[in-house]
């Protein structure tokens, strides 16, 4: 009579075991683990439970009734934590009942297998039935073992073949459980036999399928053979019959490549010889072998490692982006002593029309090396970096090799153009798959799903431009150098416009230097009035407007020479269109002037707070974001912590109320780096003392006051030089990156350090 008894529960999915099989387990869940540590160590058998494909959440009827229980033969700790157990399972038993919440104790009943209850004649029949089924079966499927391996004469016993075909027939999860779930053992049997027989009746269906098609694969080899033939005879009757394999076979001699490299391609080319030349696997071949053949495997071109000619270069091209030719030169300089040395990963990040792209092309220039510009903007879909797999219909090649194939050596200058500007969608990520591009100790074996055989990327010089550091992915930002290339001065782009833009837009609209002339105070004023940016491109396109209604002057009314002077300037660009952000008329209460950094250069902003009898509320307005929001609250909550060092009574912040705006309502702000300003404002409003028209500041705020970092501090500076503001008030924090600024920039202002608020209101109030 089976008794009912209380074991450890191992809870499988996905895996089938029978009795009399030997299994390794991994278990994850610690509650689990620690019940089969303590069943071995007693010596205890554990109960195997099934769990319901499909489901994860886990309760008693998604279990299967039936289970096996088995003993624990060894146990070994992996170092993710996990367990991995050997198990013997002995036999089959029936769940009970679950006796706790983490499914580790379960009550089960040892079921009595009644294969022996069958009179002699009838289990023999069974047997045979089923070693003939599976012969066939196993015949019919080669990667299933042997009948005489499974199921050897010497085994009789009806329950023991049943389970050993179980486990050894390729069924599905669900098939396989539903037949061990079967009690009595003739209804195990007949349900078994049925299974077999669907499964060999499709496994002669699919034979049936492939001997069709090895026919048709016969035929057109046959039809090759006969085409060799037919080109011998073309040959003897003295006709051009030269076949495309021996002209791949030409190139792959002249190919510059490694032998591994050689014998992949020469596989490839003898594969193209057995196959149909009109048929569309051919057609694939033979576009795998062209780019194979032609892509740089060890063809470069040499660099040009003198310095002084990269110096005059650069300096040729480009005015300013000291700290990117500084680069460069140094690269140089270490390839000239070391030429084995790994090539430099560069970022340039900074605002549009700064030279980001063009100093790229100047420096491949510079070195002698081949330019392949890659622009990534908007790119989603990770093949277009790593190619499309063989498989697909119209597969290609990813960008880096095009670009390759393009440059034809493997060592150019690679440009990959807004960088920060990749997304991701189903088809995969853009920017995990540059990693592998970018990283220097993975790239000499970049992988193409196209191509398929590693590519050395070591010797390319990659470039990559960015408008936003904050947009590049953390992963592949570490990978990177990055080189921040800054907005320009006005007096950068001055030189800028005098050295290079006039003589490109006269030469564009077929002027000579005689016919035209901007003097410097026109261009002064275009710069300043005309256009605001951080870059050059819309002080290009206005030099090119006036350009054009030059070309037109000199046509239509004969003149000589056109001269553009300030006074003659809305003549050809209208009227202005901007105005200098200048400094407040007066001193006045509760307006201070703020610094921000704006993706064309920096500005300044007014924060005006007005102070109303109210119910202790504060109002935000001027379409701040929630960090410029959470920077108004931090520095209110500042002054009313200091409020009675100053003789203001707690009673004022609830009998009035408190608004903060900051104009140009229309435009949105955000950002930490206006914190002291609100918070000046707001003191200045309560206390009735007004902040100097003289005086801006920049700089994040803490509840206790600290005065924090911030960034775009040249920007800054040049906007509140611009304004006509001379005494700025900066975080200490900040003085390395002060410094760091050239002195054209800081000449004439007053920059002064500040670490605490208490600093800032004695500056601006005291």
């Amino acid at each position: 009579m089976p008794v009912t008894k209380t074991m450890p529960a191992i809870i499988i999915r996905d895996v089938v075991v029978v009795p009399g099989m030997t299994v390794n387990f991994s278990v994850i869940k610690k509650e689990a683990a620690k019940a089969c540590e303590e069943a071995m160590h007693a010596e205890q058998l554990v109960f195997v439970a099934y769990q319901r494909e499909g489901v994860k959440l886990l309760n008693k009827d998604v279990l299967y009734p039936i289970g096996m229980i088995a003993a624990i033969k060894q146990i070994n700790k992996l170092p993710d934590r996990t367990m991995q157990l050997v198990l013997d399972v002995k036999s089959r038993a029936k769940m009970v009942d679950v006796l706790d919440d983490s499914f580790t104790q379960f009550k089960v009943k040892e079921i009595v297998e009644n294969g022996d209850d069958l009179d002699r004649f009838e289990k023999e029949a069974c047997l045979r039935n089923l070693r003939e089924l599976y012969l066939e079966y196993s015949l019919l499927n080669p990667k299933v073992p042997k009948v005489f391996d499974v199921l050897p004469r010497t085994v009789d016993d009806l329950d023991t073949v049943m389970n050993r075909v179980v486990n050894h027939a390729v069924l599905p999860y669900e098939v396989k459980i539903g037949i061990i779930q079967i009690v009595d053992a003739r209804e195990r049997f007949e349900k078994l036999l049925k299974v077999l027989t669907d499964e060999v009746e499709v496994s002669r269906i699919r034979a049936n399928i492939l001997k069709t098609t090895q026919d048709k694969v016969s035929k057109n080899q046959r039809e090759y053979f006969l085409r060799e033939q037919l080109n011998s005879i073309k040959k003897e009757l003295g006709e051009d019959a030269v076949s495309e394999e021996a002209q791949f076979m030409e190139e792959l001699e002249k190919l510059e490549a490694s032998d591994e490299v050689k014998e992949k391609i020469k596989k490839e080319i003898n594969r193209l010889s057995s196959l149909n030349s009109a048929g569309s696997e051919a057609s694939v071949e033979r576009g795998y072998i062209e780019t194979l053949l032609e892509l740089p495997w060890d063809k470069m071109s040499e660099d040009n490692t003198d310095v002084k000619h990269a110096a005059e270069v650069l300096d040729r091209d480009h005015y300013g982006l000291e700290k990117v030719k500084e680069r460069i030169l140094e690269f140089l300089s270490v390839r000239a002593l070391n030429s084995r040395g790994d090539s430099p990963i560069i970022c340039l990040v900074g605002p549009p029309g700064t030279g980001k792209t063009s100093i790229a092309r100047s420096i491949a220039d510079a070195l002698g090396k081949k330019y392949v510009r890659l622009s990534l903007g908007g790119v989603r879909d990770e093949a277009e970096i790593r190619g499309h797999r063989r498989t697909y219909v119209g597969a290609m090649p990813g960008n880096i090799v095009a670009g390759l194939k393009q440059a034809g050596v493997k060592n150019p200058l690679m440009l990959l153009d807004e960088i920060d500007k990749t997304s991701a969608d189903h088809k995969g990520d853009v920017a995990s798959a540059l990693l592998e591009v970018l990283d220097s100790e993975q790239n000499s074996k970049f992988r193409d799903h196209f191509v398929g055989i590693p590519i050395d990327l070591s010797e390319v010089l990659f470039i990559a431009t960015a408008n936003s550091a904050s947009d590049i992915p953390g992963p592949l930002y570490d990978r990177m150098e990055i080189i921040e290339v800054s907005s320009y001065t006005a007096n950068e782009k001055f030189h800028i416009a005098k050295e290079f833009l006039l003589k490109k837009q006269y030469e564009k609209n077929g002027l000579k230097t005689s016919q035209i002339s901007i003097n410097d105070a026109a261009l002064k004023r275009i710069i300043e009035a005309y256009t605001k940016e951080a870059g050059v491109r819309e002080l290009e396109r206005k030099i090119g407007e006036i350009c054009r209604k030059a070309a037109r002057e000199i046509l239509e009314k004969g003149t000589k020479k056109v001269t553009v002077t300030t006074k003659n300037l809305e003549t050809f660009l209208g009227k202005e269109k901007y105005r200098a952000d200048l400094k407040n008329k007066k001193d006045e209460v509760g307006i201070v002037r703020g610094l921000a950094w704006t993706p064309v250069g920096g500005t300044t902003l007014s924060v005006e707070v007005n102070i109303m009898p109210g119910k202790g509320e504060m109002e935000l307005t001027g379409q701040m974001g929630d960090v410029m929001k959470e920077s108004a609250l931090a520095g209110l909550s500042f002054i009313r912590s200091i409020a009675p060092k100053y003789k203001i009574a707690q009673t004022f912040f609830e009998q009035h109320d408190i608004h903060i705006h900051i104009p140009e309502g229309a435009v949105p702000k955000d950002g930490p780096s206006a914190g002291i300003t609100m918070a000046t404002a707001v003191m200045s409003a309560i206390t009735g003392i007004p902040v100097s028209r003289n005086l801006a500041m920049t700089g994040e705020i803490t509840l206790r006051g600290r005065v924090l970092a911030v960034g775009g501090l040249k920007e800054k500076i040049l906007a509140a030089k611009t304004a006509g503001i001379k005494k700025v008030l900066v975080p200490l924090e900040n003085k390395a990156d002060i410094e760091e600024i050239s002195d054209e920039i800081k000449e004439g202002m007053d920059l002064i350090y500040v670490s605490s608020m208490k600093e800032v209101l004695e500056i601006a109030l005291w």
